[in-house]
Order: structure tokens, then sequence, then C-alpha cells
């Protein structure tokens, strides 16, 4: 009896799909194009102008991440419009705390079994994303890897790069003594610490669906997957005041770990812990999972997503430029002069969990 020959396709790689999926992407990636975009997809290497864009004397600024497993709860319940806006939100904020606009956005998109519908509503949330950081989707890679990934499953990751004139990096270096600390307030636990959130569901016996009791009926997974939002708009413009010494995004690490990467050796960022409440899911984490207001601010960004520190005498134009630009701004705390090693003091951390 005749062998069957083998082919790609049925080792369990269809270049069909892939091709599927790039036509049916291309509308929408192109409604991302901005100044400076010099290719279009289907190339090996995607290309960007930037003295199209606008820059005389640019310094590069690159960013990589991903999602992490908030993956996992997409997939378990079947939502994937907004995980998308999650991987720019990572890669593009991180950018604009160096001063960079977010210029161009590649992505990788890996999986056992390519689903081209699934594919094109995960990269119309990338293109979302794309928007809201005014960056341009200029290429990406799927990968079709049966064997690596259970079925149904799938991985994200983001590439951005970004520019700013060579005169307006932020480095930190002109933070001083005296310097406002303001908080933008974040959407939700954004896309950190959901290793933890999950293990906190699980030990609560709770399912993705069931109705979240801190949410007004909407469901657990409908809360979590609040994608994180995306700064760069509001920051740019705030940056624009003047008055700017550093940014932070609020990411893994929480405030702990994050406000400190942006101060000099010699200050310390002294934040009132009573001066926001964090929002309710933050909570429920909290007293649910007897997590210790520690532990929540080293993990989570407790419900504040980017950090501003600005000279004292410019607050109210970058509060202004921020509010405008749709921020909710809550000033948190000053620099001070450090004593010792901490480089960040938040007064009463426990006193976060008792609003």
């Amino acid at each position: 009896m005749a062998q069957s020959s083998l082919s790609y396709k049925n080792a369990g790689v269809d270049i069909d799909a892939g091709n599927d999926l790039v036509s049916a992407i291309e509308p929408a990636v192109k409604s991302t194009n901005r100044s400076g975009v010099a290719s279009g997809l289907g190339g090996f290497g995607a290309m960007f102008d930037l003295k199209a864009a606008g820059y005389s004397d640019p310094i590069l600024v690159a960013g990589t991440d991903g999602v992490g497993t908030k993956l996992m709860i997409a997939s378990a319940i079947g939502t994937h419009d907004t995980i998308g806006i999650d991987l720019v939100a990572m890669c593009a904020n991180d950018l604009v705390v160096q001063g960079a606009e977010p210029l161009f956005f590649l992505d990788y998109y890996a999986t056992s079994k390519l689903d081209v519908a699934a594919g094109h509503t995960i990269v119309n949330g990338i293109v979302k994303g794309c928007r809201l950081a005014g960056c341009a989707l200029i290429g990406g890679e799927t990968a079709e890897m049966p064997g690596m990934y259970a079925p149904g499953e799938y991985d994200l990751a983001g590439f951005c790069i970004g520019a700013v004139e060579r005169d307006e990096v932020l480095t930190g270096e002109a933070v001083r003594a005296g310097d406002v600390i303001l908080g933008l307030a974040s959407d939700g636990v954004h896309s950190n610490g959901f290793s933890l959130v999950r293990r906190v569901i699980e030990h609560a016996g709770a399912a993705y669906g069931d109705a979240a009791p801190f949410a007004n009926g909407r469901t657990f997974g409908e809360v979590l997957m609040t994608p994180t939002r995306i700064y760069v708009k509001s920051c740019l413009a705030a940056l624009k005041t003047g008055g700017i010494h550093a940014l932070a995004h609020i990411t893994g690490g929480g405030l702990v770990e994050n406000v400190p990467r942006v101060l000099p050796q010699d200050l310390c960022a002294n934040i009132n812990s009573a001066s926001w409440t964090p929002p309710a899911v933050f909570q429920w984490l909290a007293a649910t999972g007897g997590i210790d207001g520690e532990e929540m601010l080293r993990t989570f960004n407790c419900g504040i997503g980017m950090v501003v520190v600005c000279a004292a005498d410019h607050t109210n134009s970058v509060m202004r430029a921020l509010e405008d630009a749709g921020e909710t701004v809550i000033d948190i705390g000053r620099i001070i002069r450090r004593s010792g090693d901490a480089a960040i003091r938040i007064q009463s951390p426990a006193d976060l969990w008792k609003n």
C-alpha cells in the first residue's frame, strides 16, 4: 500500500492560514500609519524615516515586553479583543518615561494552531493600542508551533521603538528635593501580578465567569481583562510644560521597585498612602488572599499606573495638562533627601487597605 506523502500542513503548520491572517489584518494595520512610515506589510524588514517624522537629532529608545499570565485568563474566558492593548501599553508606556515618543511597533504572535478569526481579533487589539499610543504597527511575526503550545494557547510579545531629541531625554538627573510626586490613576490590575491574582481566585473557589462582589454585576473575568491604560499622549502633552523631571511606569514591582529607578542616589520618594484609595479589585485581592500592604505595593500598581515627578512651581501646569488629556491626577508625595538606604518611603502602607 502506497504511503501518503507528508506535508507541512499535516505536520500542523498551515501557511495558507497565515497568509489569510495577513490579508485580514492589512486594512486595520494601515490605519495606524503615521509620518515616518516608509514601508508596508510583507517585506523582510520594516522601514521608518526619522527625518520624515520630524526629528533633527534623535536618540532612539527601544523596549520589548509581553502580557504575562493575563493571557491565561484571556484564553480561559475566550476574550481576545483587548489583550493587544495590554501588549502595546506595556511597551509604549516604558518608552515615554524617558521622554520618547513611540514611533512604531512590531508584534510576535505564537500559537499551536492558527485560528484566523482569533488572530484577527488579537491584532485588532494591537491596532487599537497603537492608535492610543500614536505609533504605527509596521510589522510582526505569526508563528504556528504545534507541540510547543497546547491547543488554544498562544503567546504575545511586543517590540516598540521611539525617539526623543537628544536634549530632551528624561534621565531623572533633574529630580530635586522638594519636587512633587503625582500619581496617575490606573484602570485596574493592568498586566502585572496575574500569577498571584490567579492564585487568589483559586483560593477563593471562584470562577472567572462568577459575578465579582465588588464590581456591580461584572464578572471577575471582565474586571481582570480591563486593559492596561496607555499614558503616552497625556505624558507627552505634559512634558511640553517643561516642569517634569522624571516619569515612572508602575508595572511589576509596584511603586516600591519602579519609583526608585528614576531617582538620584541621594534622594528618596516620600509617599503618603492616605492620598488615594486603591480600586475595589485590589481591596478584594488583599482581603481574600490575606496579602499584606507591603506585598500588595510590591506586586501591583494598587491604583497608580504612572508616577510623575515635577518641579513644585510647575505642579499646576503639569496637573492641568494631564487632566486636560483625560488623566485622574493625585498628589501623592514629595521628593526628600535620603537618610539611610531607603529610596522610597510609603507612610503606613497598611492604611491603604482600611478604606
